[in-house]
């Protein structure tokens, strides 16, 4: 039997295989977006290289991993019936990290996020039906809370339907957990909803980058329009993934519900600002809130009229994140933090050497290649397993 995780080819997802597949023995039913299993193996190979050096991950694609080549928004995943079955046959919990983070898009989010949660349920009805199913894990974002400013939000008072949302993603992954809900209430099923996810604490490297691109035009700035003392709810990537598999992996979690987040640990703009200046050796930048309105405005007219240039680019993310930036709100993380004894990490402990290695490679990772001698690289891994 296995885990059936949609988005390994993610960032997170690609976080969450990796400890799977490193300290735990389950199998892995992977769906990945590709047209043979070949292709669909060079996908993975791209997503997990950041994890695992090529002997390794080939050592588990050919004993742990099994890759079924679909889409997450066609019907039945546009597997084939034999496909589909072994797939049901052999799934006995399903983590569902993938989803489109594309909030200026709603066609774009109600495609892969309702429609494709409803394929995911569908198949975790399916394999319930079959022979049971151990668990269900969704992973949310803290967006579904909706508008809010200057609160600290509990998970059980996070969902408020008589809220407005931010945009289409927020919007659409809060419907998702209600789809998961009302069609798997026999399943146990459990929700995990990371706040704002930007690198790894680790180690330097990231392959995700649009966060840390607005990150990097803000830390450049001489001065600030926002509130010195709001604080900005920043998550390690590896405590998310971490949080995800330790829970997901346990018999009886405590609870339905978990705030990946730095909660009210997270720090304000004035300490962030001021570690970055510090390892810098430079003058932090003047905050100035007056100026967060025409701020605002300014940047929204670049990015609505200067597309195709970096200056409109930075424009574009910084108007998607700007409200997640000024509400001043953090998501308590009592229960993840009691229950796995474990902490994220001060986003001002690793802040630097994420945006200088951002920086430097120009915001892209260094992906190496499929190896053109595979057997060549099927021995390394057989003598790296003996």
């Amino acid at each position: 039997m296995a885990i059936f995780l949609t988005g390994a080819t993610g960032y997170v997802g690609a976080h969450v295989a990796a400890l799977l597949l490193e300290n735990h023995r389950d199998q892995l039913n992977l769906l990945v977006r590709a047209k043979n299993q070949q292709e669909g193996a060079e996908r993975l190979w791209k997503s997990l290289q950041l994890h695992l050096d090529f002997p390794r991950f080939y050592e588990y694609l050919q004993t742990r991993v099994n890759i079924f080549c679909g889409d997450l928004t066609d019907a039945r995943f546009g597997l084939s019936d034999d496909d589909y079955r072994r797939l049901s046959e052999t799934t006995d919990s399903v983590i569902h990290c993938a989803a489109s983070l594309n909030r200026k898009s709603e066609k774009v989010c109600l495609n892969v996020n309702l429609r494709g949660t409803l394929e995911v349920i569908k198949l975790a009805q399916a394999a319930r039906d079959l022979h049971g199913l151990r668990r269900f894990s969704d992973v949310s974002t803290v967006a579904i809370c909706g508008h809010r400013f200057n609160e600290v939000v509990t998970e059980d008072a996070a969902r408020d339907w008589s809220r407005s949302d931010y945009d289409p993603y927020a919007r659409t992954k809060k419907f998702c957990e209600h789809m998961v809900e009302e069609l798997l209430p026999d399943v146990q099923h459990t929700v995990f909803r990371p706040s704002i996810i930007l690198g790894d604490s680790r180690y330097a490297e990231t392959t995700q980058f649009d966060m840390v691109r607005s990150f990097v035009f803000l830390a450049g700035l001489p001065v600030l329009p926002f509130r010195p003392t709001d604080k900005i709810d920043i998550v390690n990537v590896d405590f998310v993934a971490e949080s995800i598999v330790t829970i997901h992996q346990k018999e009886k979690p405590n609870h339905d519900i978990y705030h990946l987040s730095s909660g009210v640990g997270s720090q304000t703009f004035r300490e962030l600002t001021d570690a970055l200046s510090q390892v810098q050796s430079k003058s932090g930048p003047l905050y100035l809130p007056a100026l967060e309105k025409p701020f605002t405005t300014i940047n929204n007219w670049l990015a609505d009229n200067l597309r195709g240039n970096a200056i409109g680019f930075g424009a574009t993310l910084l108007k998607v994140f700007i409200p997640y930036l000024v509400w001043n709100t953090v998501f308590d993380n009592t229960r993840i933090t009691n229950e796995t004894g474990k902490k994220p990490a001060p986003f001002s402990a690793y802040s630097y050497p994420l945006l200088k290695f951002s920086k430097v490679g120009n915001f892209t990772y260094p992906y190496r290649s499929w190896p053109a001698d595979v057997r060549q690289a099927a021995a390394s891994a057989a003598l790296a397993g003996a």
